[in-house]
């Protein structure tokens, strides 16, 4: 066997459920998920909407067309596609990236905290 080079394993982007993924901490996210937004907005597609619209499907959906949710006319002509890219930025601070829209909640400064929350929303609105 001398001669043969050795093979290193590749990393995963995605590992297991509450782990970490390249994006960010499932578990964390959850965690911020949990103190930051669940008052407003549920994952599951059972629970309906709250203040805010049930996030569940939000992957690939544009904003502003959740069936059975009121939203501003703001939100509704945005043309925003929601993917990582798009929830990151608008995580910063909503109303910045859409004027108008009925959102209260302030954003999330650090870059970590998007990543963790958006990692979370990936996985559990799937």
């Amino acid at each position: 066997m001398e001669g043969r080079k050795r093979r290193l394993p590749i990393a995963l982007p995605v590992r297991i459920a509450n782990q970490t993924t390249t994006m960010g901490d499932v578990k964390k996210g959850m965690k911020l998920f949990k103190t930051k937004c669940a008052q407003c907005h549920s994952v599951n597609a059972a629970d309906g909407h709250k203040q805010g619209p049930n996030l569940h499907g939000l992957f690939g959906r544009m904003a502003g067309t959740a069936d059975g949710y009121s939203y501003s006319s703001a939100n509704k002509k945005s043309g925003i596609e929601w993917t990582k890219k798009s929830l990151m930025k608008y995580l910063i601070n909503p109303k910045k990236m859409i004027p108008g829209t009925k959102m209260v909640f302030a954003g999330l400064k650090k870059k970590q905290d998007r990543k963790d929350l958006v990692a979370y929303l990936k996985e559990s609105t799937a």
